[in-house]
């Protein structure tokens, strides 16, 4: 995999604000790969090799949390974030605006 690409990923979570979320496909719109959501998935899957980035921030399309990481919710929730069902986050209501910011 391309470092370049995968610090590209890792530049944009790390912008993304404390108490909103932003989705795999959005980060891959902004770093002008719309089509590569699930290589956002994989480069985030692997963060620890990289540093500490505040990847809990990154949920599906749908607002669903990953399956099986149960410090995720806990994270988020320490940030303020109220979830809409025990695994999802309202998009409509977190979902990070860069243009905002």
């Amino acid at each position: 995999m391309d470092d370049r690409l995968i610090y590209e990923v890792l530049e944009v979570v790390g912008e993304i604000p404390s108490g909103k979320v932003a989705t795999y496909g959005q980060i891959a719109s902004l770093i002008g790969r719309p089509k590569n959501a699930r290589l956002v998935g994989k480069i985030l899957s692997q963060v620890e090799i990289y540093g500490d980035y505040p990847c809990h921030r990154v949920v599906n399309a749908s607002g669903r949390l990953v399956p099986g990481w149960f410090e995720q919710k806990e994270l988020l929730e320490a940030e303020r974030i109220i979830f809409k069902s025990p695994t999802n986050v309202s998009l409509k209501k977190y979902q990070w605006n860069p243009e905002e910011d």
